[in-house]
């Protein structure tokens, strides 16, 4: 994948989708678009007392992604190939989802929905998150000598 072929239309009009949804979201049920909070709801439902909209928010995530692929609008994208193996990447994934119950949040309830309501807190965990990736890359590509 070359990252280097930016398309910033598609990418503007992706952004103002995220922040049309969060923003109805928001005024419509009065939730932030936190997908670990939303998720962890439906993990820990005892925790939460409305179950039904969010297991319907992950189903349209999925679904958006499939039908995003069944349109066509995906062709020609090259296909990302993963450079460890399942079992780590299962493991990678578990640590993120801890990462964000320890963090309260992930970076889209902190990142998108928190810095557009001018939390500080929110402001904090997202210059966590992107100091903790800073550093990762740093270590993945300089110390560990892996690239993509």
């Amino acid at each position: 994948m070359e990252i280097v072929n930016f398309t910033p239309v598609p990418a503007l009009i992706g952004g103002a989708l995220i922040g049309l949804s969060a923003a109805f979201l928001l005024f419509a049920r009065g939730n932030i678009a936190g997908i670990s909070g939303i998720a962890g709801g439906i993990i820990y439902p005892e925790q939460s007392s409305d179950i039904n909209w969010r297991v319907l928010f992950v189903i349209g995530l999925v679904l958006g992604g499939f039908i995003y692929q069944w349109l066509g609008m995906g062709a020609g994208v090259e296909q990302i190939q993963a450079m460890v193996s399942k079992p780590m990447l299962v493991l990678a994934g578990l640590l993120v989802g801890i990462g964000t119950q320890i963090g309260t949040g992930c970076t889209s309830g902190h990142g998108i929905c928190g810095l557009a309501r001018r939390s500080p807190r929110s402001l904090v965990a997202t210059l966590c998150f992107m100091g903790s990736a800073l550093v990762t890359v740093f270590i993945v590509r300089h110390l560990l000598g892996i690239s993509a």
